[in-house]
């Protein structure tokens, strides 16, 4: 049999601590899985909010082959420059036409071409194109490359992430939720063969409401006054997932959960 292809899904890097336990942690799940692709979410990786071209090009050194993002993308205008020249960096493909950057990409993993999209639920988030049209689209362009294709579906409502899994089933190798912030226990193979889980979890703080200082979020749900949001301190850990995918049929093989805590 083929050697399967091995991603691992990182889900959303919160500011600074998320973005130590990618440095620490990404290098070494990397090696201990024989892992050929790393897929970051980073766009809460400055301080929880958007991602800069510095930030990006740190992931970048450190292991990461390609980052994907949701509703944050351009919280640091620094970054719409950046997103033009630099395709490893997506935003959601649903986006309107002329929007800068890309939502797709075609990599090389070893011998493999795998591609990733990234796509934005519209439930609770802003009205974007719609999602599962323009995956429709878009797949026709990327299978005509590759039958290895990730999905990243950043979305606020569950239903939304698990209609996607359905709608893509058999058609990708992989839909990973993102932008939730809490990790769900629903990893599994879908009929056709579709590796899924409706969000791989928060890359950063542990003692947090969904990355922020507790004391920041509680005050904003008790007084319902704004407040600046920091990422909370203390010990930090890595979510997502390890998909291992047959390179032949690009239908997934198993999807394991990780929870890795960053030690000190």
């Amino acid at each position: 049999m083929t050697k399967p292809l091995t991603v691992i899904c990182v889900g959303d890097v919160f500011g600074e601590p998320g973005r130590r336990a990618v440095q620490m942690l990404l290098p070494k799940l990397k090696k201990q899985h024989e892992a050929d692709l790393a897929v970051v979410n980073v766009e809460n990786s400055a301080s929880g909010f958007g991602v800069t071209p510095l930030i990006a090009r740190t992931f970048l050194e450190q292991g990461v082959d390609v980052m994907t993002s949701g509703n944050h993308i351009w919280d640091k205008k620094e970054i719409i420059e950046y997103i033009g020249k630099e395709n490893l960096l997506l935003r959601p493909a649903n986006y309107p036409p002329g929007t800068p950057g890309a939502g797709s990409i075609v990599v090389k993993a070893g011998p493999h071409k795998v591609a990733v999209l990234n796509l934005m639920g519209r439930v609770f988030l802003p009205q974007l194109d719609c999602p599962f049209r323009k995956a429709d689209e878009e797949l026709e362009k990327l299978r005509a490359e590759t039958s290895l294709i990730i999905v990243d579906m950043h979305a606020e409502a569950t239903s939304e992430s698990q209609a996607m899994g359905w709608h893509l089933d058999g058609r990708v190798s992989a839909v990973v939720g993102t932008h939730r912030h809490v990790q769900t226990a629903d990893e599994r193979l879908m009929p056709k063969g579709t590796a899924y889980i409706t969000d791989l979890g928060l890359t950063g703080p542990v003692d947090s409401v969904i990355g922020v200082e507790p004391e920041l979020a509680l005050g904003r749900f008790l007084s319902q006054m704004p407040n600046r949001f920091e990422p909370a301190k203390g010990p930090a850990m890595l979510q997502g997932a390890v998909i291992r995918i047959d390179p032949e049929s690009g239908r997934g093989l198993s999807i394991e959960r990780l929870r890795v805590p960053l030690a000190g």
